[in-house]
């Protein structure tokens, strides 16, 4: 795995972009990447299977699972305030890139609340399980943008991956024998799969934009960085949600939703305050991951979690794992895979022109 100072240099040349962290003991770096993998894996398969669970159990309004995605941004101003550093630069910008920036955290949030509610109508329509694999075809997509945004390289092994994760999802498409929610139709069905297919492809955009955004626009990466782009982001994603709600008339439903929720009513309450717990811890590790390394590795991670959920599902819902499935979800773990070979060339090759360029330097010494 390249760090992300060579990340960088590999992307954008020595003079373009120039990341702190290269001052950090690499025990220090490898901390802080398995912290934010950590906190997306396990942040991502509890909200996916909550956000399942709020379904099953008789809650049906979208804009309040779209709501929840983001509603708990406020918890991260605690670590925002304590645990930034008192010496800490402010920010330097200018009038107008301060424009700017608040200019891109409002369109990002609004994309963000568009997405949320992709994710909803997704998850309202398929299983946890067949959710999962569909949005790990986001690998895929994120890997084209971030081709064209980000100037990651797209290699035979990259391109494998893409074209692998995409027939993974066209698989689970055609799939007659799937395990549909009751109630569900097939017209539906197929509407949660294209939902969770746009909302993957969005998510990948948002992933390039935000590590764009990083490294055009903040230019410095500090842990309240990372926080601020979450904050703000999502205060603007829950604003657009919160007038979604209101004027789709759903939060009229909500008290008879709560009412008939099977499990009681804090079990409604509790469910909905750990799924917004829950998106926001993977969320710090998504930003997290991007400051660390770049928005594809992100998505790798991401999708890494979203195999395990498949796994997850099978034992809170029993979901029906039939062979189709299992080959879809073999076929992810192999554009996975072959994402993951990939960086380990691209490691081996800096490290050995890193080599031979001290090599050269000694030898030129007296």
């Amino acid at each position: 795995m390249l760090d992300n100072q060579e990340l960088i240099l590999e992307k954008d040349g020595p003079s373009t972009y120039h990341s702190p962290l290269h001052t950090l003991k690499r025990w220090h770096w490898w901390l802080l990447v398995a912290l934010n993998i950590f906190f997306l894996i396990v942040g991502q398969a509890a909200a996916v299977i909550l956000g399942r669970f709020y379904y099953d159990k008789g809650g049906n309004s979208k804009w309040m699972a779209t709501l929840v995605q983001t509603a708990a941004f406020p918890i991260l101003l605690i670590p925002y305030f304590f645990l930034r550093p008192s010496n800490e630069p402010s920010s330097t910008l200018s009038p107008r890139s301060t424009l700017i920036l608040v200019s891109i955290y409002f369109v990002l949030g609004a994309l963000i609340a568009g997405d949320n509610m992709l994710y909803s109508i997704g998850l309202l329509y398929l299983s946890a399980s067949t959710y999962s694999l569909i949005c790990a075809t986001q690998l895929a997509s994120n890997a084209i943008f971030s081709y064209f945004l980000n100037h990651q390289k797209f290699t035979a092994l990259i391109f494998n991956s893409v074209i692998i994760l995409s027939l993974s999802s066209a698989l689970l498409a055609v799939n007659d024998d799937s395990d549909k929610p009751s109630g569900v139709s097939q017209g539906k069905y197929m509407v949660g799969i294209a939902t969770a297919l746009a909302a993957s492809a969005l998510y990948s955009l948002l992933l390039s934009l935000m590590q764009l955004t990083f490294e055009k626009v903040l230019k410095k990466e500090t842990f309240s960085v990372v926080l601020e782009m979450q904050i703000y982001t999502g205060f603007v994603a829950t604003c657009a949600t919160i007038v979604g709600l209101f004027a789709s008339g759903e939060w009229r439903t909500l008290s008879g939703e709560m009412d008939s929720f099977t499990t009681g009513k804090l079990s409604y309450v509790m469910t909905l305050v750990w799924t917004a717990i829950s998106w926001q811890v993977c969320s710090v590790g998504v930003v997290g991951l991007i400051f660390v390394v770049s928005s594809l590795f992100s998505n790798v991670i991401s999708t890494l979690s979203l195999a395990v959920t498949p796994l997850a599902s099978l034992v809170v819902f029993h979901d029906k794992m039939n062979g189709v499935k299992i080959i879809a979800m073999l076929m992810a773990f192999w554009g996975f895979a072959s994402y993951i070979y990939q960086n380990y060339l691209d490691e081996v090759k800096l490290r050995k022109n890193r080599n031979d360029a001290n090599n050269a330097v000694n030898d030129s010494c007296p």
